[in-house]
């Protein structure tokens, strides 16, 4: 079992920066892909980014290539996803998850944080 936390969400302007957080504990971080999914109000959890297990690949949606950066920490059992230039469209419960095998999909993922709010405003 891992249990992940995440922290570092909040209420920002349009073009502000934050990063958000995951902490895990229970196993070795380094056994895991680790993936950031957000979800909206209304609308279906979705994939934002990943990172291979010890941080030499990483993938992103389209909507935030090149604003978001996912990195990982695997000494402080820490994932961390950097996001710049924040839109209202970005405004999302985000959570945290962790794999064994890469996936894009919500399903392909076995644990779980209980999310961090990100709220953008205008």
């Amino acid at each position: 079992q891992v249990q992940l936390v995440e922290s570092g969400g909040g209420l920002v302007q349009a073009g502000d920066s934050l990063r958000l957080s995951c902490v895990a504990s229970g196993r070795t971080l380094s056994n895991y892909v680790m993936g950031w999914f957000r979800q909206a109000p209304g609308k279906e959890r979705e994939f934002v980014a990943a990172i291979s297990r010890f941080g030499r690949s990483t993938y992103y949606a389209d909507s935030v290539k090149g604003r978001f950066t996912i990195s990982r920490d695997n000494t402080k059992n820490t994932v961390y996803l950097q996001m710049n230039s924040l839109k209202q469209e970005d405004t999302a419960n985000y959570y945290c998850a962790a794999t064994i095998n890469y996936a894009r999909d919500y399903g392909g993922y076995n644990y779980w944080g209980q999310g961090t709010q990100v709220t953008v405003s205008s």
